[in-house]
């Protein structure tokens, strides 16, 4: 939970709580529990079999089992890592790392867009007056919605007005969870390539070029520097949990007509919201804009073609071709029709206090093309409050274990709990409580490009007070998540 500690006299300033290292038990995770268990079981079998002598001839095993519990590598104990290499190791033994659009002359599910892994099932679909595009995922049982949004550049606004956007957005968020029908909100970031059409036509529509002096050097400007424009795009999607709303559904109709009805109601509230938070809705995308999105992530290079097609000068694809034609997963990256991508988790985020716009170097790095997704996940109040609980009980459960053991106290332990009475207070004085996931995608046209742009990205974060690490062995499903406004995780 983002915590605003802004001075009344002073600009405003936010800084994240401390994310806690705690496992489940005695500071391992699930899987370094599973192995101790599973170890130590073995270890009373031998022991009762063949005594210490046969466990004595076990000792390399017993090593091999305290390294992988015991040894971490990028953060994470061996043991840890263990699904995530089998998974990865599984899709190229069984050539799911390379992804390839086939044509069927097979009848094919209205709306399906075509993606590579668990994405396969997602279509689009539209309301019943049309106007509204939605994507269905039948698996977790959501409805996601996307709407695009502007906004004034937020460096140059004077701090009473920073602070009063960053409130308005925490009250934006606020009220989408408070309805307890919201899976899901992700606000994606990015910027794409830009073929010049879009600056042509306005300029052509809007622009006189006969004017004297003025006209000509605004067509050679545009001439030369449109190709090489990189706009920065952003998006907002909502995720209706249809489990949870299966009441209001069912009142309007049941089925997608009465989840669109309700998807619309939520909608509106976020558009009135929205706009206390310095956030301009352009419209909620219908089908086609919601495919082409999806398209443009895949296949930057395509957007200069959309643009073209366009008649509403906003790029619209057919949902069937929204997914590659052709994917390629690497351990640390993925390659599409058109570029080479490889996605950063943000593990840590600022704790000490600073500026709302701490991100604004990382986001405005010269000559990379990158996609920011901050996904924020709702979580009831109850719940909230019982985690709470449990966390204040580990804590101080930690401290009573070392006092007994007669080891020093642990400053970081003391942080935790000070974060986690000051969720608790906000908790009670009515704030929603969110979970908050940062990806970064970044995107070049070959693979020496790729590595300069990371490089030149890990470096920005460094100063923008974050971390960011590479993911290993699960980027095309981190680009999934990260890319595509689809409010996954």
């Amino acid at each position: 939970m983002l915590s605003d500690t802004s001075h009344p006299d002073g600009p405003p300033t936010v800084k994240f709580p401390h994310r806690s290292r705690r496992g489940v038990l005695l500071g391992l995770s699930a899987p370094q529990l599973i192995v101790v268990a599973t170890c130590g079981l073995l270890l009373l079998g031998v022991l009762l079999a063949s005594g210490v002598t046969g466990a004595l001839q076990l000792v390399p095993l017993w090593a091999v089992v305290l390294a992988a519990v015991f040894i971490r590598h990028r953060g994470r104990a061996l043991v840890d890592w263990a699904p995530i290499a089998i998974r990865y190791a599984l899709r190229r033994f069984r050539g799911q790392l390379v992804w390839l659009a086939r044509p069927s002359t097979r009848p094919q599910r209205e709306g399906l867009l075509h993606l590579p892994g668990t994405a396969a099932s997602l279509r689009v679909v539209s309301s019943p007056d049309g106007r509204l595009g939605a994507v269905h995922d039948p698996h977790q049982a959501t409805l996601t919605a996307v709407v695009k949004v502007s906004s004034r550049a937020f460096a140059l606004l004077d701090p009473a007005t920073q602070t009063g956007n960053v409130s308005g957005w925490g009250r934006t968020l606020a009220a989408l969870a408070r309805t307890g029908h919201i899976a899901r909100v992700q606000v994606l970031e990015r910027t794409v390539p830009d073929s010049g059409d879009a600056l042509n036509r306005y300029w052509h529509e809007h622009g006189n070029a006969q004017t004297p002096l003025a006209g000509p050097i605004y067509g050679d400007l545009l001439a030369a520097a449109g190709p090489a424009a990189a706009p920065h795009e952003a998006y907002v999607s909502l995720a209706l949990d249809l489990k949870a709303a299966r009441r209001l559904i069912n009142q309007a109709g049941g089925g997608l007509t009465g989840a669109f009805a309700v998807l619309s109601q939520l909608a509106s509230t976020f558009d009135q919201a929205a706009r206390t938070s310095g956030l301009m809705p352009a419209g909620w995308l219908p089908a086609r804009e919601i495919a082409a999105v999806i398209r443009t992530a895949y296949d930057p290079k395509a957007s200069a073609a959309l643009d073209r097609w366009s008649d509403s000068g906003r790029p619209q694809a057919d949902p069937a071709a929204a997914g590659p034609v052709v994917l390629v997963e690497k351990a640390d990256r993925i390659q599409t029709d058109s570029a080479h991508h490889a996605t950063f988790w943000i593990e840590n985020w600022p704790r000490i206090e600073t500026s709302p716009g701490f991100l604004h170097q990382l986001l405005f790095t010269t000559g990379v093309r990158r996609t920011l997704s901050l996904t924020y996940e709702p979580k009831g109040l109850e719940a909230a409050l019982k985690d709470v609980q449990r966390k204040k009980a580990t804590v101080i459960a930690d401290a009573a274990e070392r006092a007994r053991k007669g080891q020093v106290d642990s400053e970081e332990d003391s942080v935790e709990y000070a974060d986690i009475k000051q969720r608790e207070r906000q908790l009670i004085a009515g704030h929603a409580d969110v979970a908050l996931t940062g990806l970064l995608t970044v995107s070049a046209d070959t693979s020496e490009e790729l590595n300069a742009a990371c490089a030149a990205v890990e470096t920005a974060a460094v100063a923008a007070l974050v971390d960011l690490r590479l993911l290993t062995w699960q980027q095309a499903e981190a680009f999934t998540n990260a890319a595509l406004p689809l409010a996954r995780l």
